[in-house]
């Protein structure tokens, strides 16, 4: 089954993320394609962080050739509504079906910090917009000869606050068009769980599938990263001194992810997970073999 079918279906969905090069060639996505066949759904990152890389759209159509299911990351930041309409055309064109709806890092994160951001729309606003494409409708109001049948994702941050907004955020997404999410890493369980309970209380969850966001990490250097400079995230503490006092940091990170899955697949109202392999996409079979998550039966 495609991903739309699978999220229509009782089955435990698996997304992973990979991330184009920084260059021309469509050698570096082939080879990376063959860490994700055991997965639902490839996202590929929209010059992540605000750096340049081969557009997501580009490599999702290789993604295809290669037999595996894309969904292209399309952020607010780098295209108006004009550019940002023509780009899902022609990806839906080539023949890709899902897409996750981002407003994007600035660009100050990444190495082009002297651009100028377009952020003529936001995330919410881009997901009612593929929803009116898929209708067969621009935003200027223009009937589609031929309309998108786009499956549209949304991402939410479970650690950020005031968590009331963070729900309201979700809601809009979710009314807007939004038939699934997923989320910014796991390393809180507790505070985690905090969001799902909302979720569940205002039957989100029955709306659209939850995917929550797993990060292996390979040092604790990262994890503190994250902690200290990603605004609305969270890392527990617990998971830093696990990391600082492991003697093989990579083998514990793997563990810990590992873990967290379990937990998650335990976690009321979750239907599956999102995994973030971040530069490091050979472990993906690694992890999902762990998890006995690579050999999954149709329901």
């Amino acid at each position: 089954m495609n991903l739309r079918e699978r999220l229509e279906s009782d089955a435990f969905i698996v997304t992973a993320e990979m991330g184009p090069p920084q260059s021309a060639g469509h050698g570096v996505i082939r080879k990376k394609a063959a860490h994700f066949t055991r997965v639902d759904g490839v996202n590929i990152t929209d010059n992540q962080t605000g750096i340049v890389r081969l557009s997501s759209i580009a490599a999702a159509r290789i993604c295809l050739e290669e037999g595996l299911e894309p969904v292209i990351q399309v952020t607010c930041r780098d295209r108006n509504r004009i550019a940002i309409q023509s780009d899902l055309l022609g990806a839906a064109a080539m023949g890709i079906e899902n897409i996750l709806c981002l407003t994007g890092d600035y660009p100050t994160f990444g190495d082009h910090p002297e651009a100028r951001p377009v952020y003529d729309l936001d995330s919410i606003q881009l997901i009612a917009l593929v929803s009116a494409m898929n209708e067969g409708t621009l935003l200027s109001g223009q009937k589609l000869k031929t309309a998108t049948r786009y499956l549209i994702g949304g991402a939410a941050n479970p650690f950020a606050r005031p968590l009331d907004a963070r729900i309201l955020r979700l809601k809009k997404k979710i009314s807007n068009g939004a038939r699934f999410i997923q989320t910014q890493p796991v390393f809180d369980l507790p505070a985690f769980h905090q969001w799902v309970e909302r979720v569940r209380q205002e039957g989100l969850n029955e709306k659209a599938a939850l995917l929550a966001g797993v990060m292996p990490v390979k040092s604790v250097r990262a994890l503190t990263f994250m902690r200290d400079q990603v605004p609305g995230m969270r890392v527990h503490p617990d998971c830093i001194s696990r990391m600082a006092s492991a003697k093989d940091p990579e083998e514990e990170g793997v563990r810990m992810a590992v873990e967290t899955i379990n937990r998650l697949r335990e976690t009321p109202g979750i239907r599956g997970i999102h995994l973030m392999p971040l530069l490091w996409e050979s472990i993906t079979p690694v992890i999902l073999e762990k998890s006995n998550l690579a050999r999954r039966t149709e329901p």
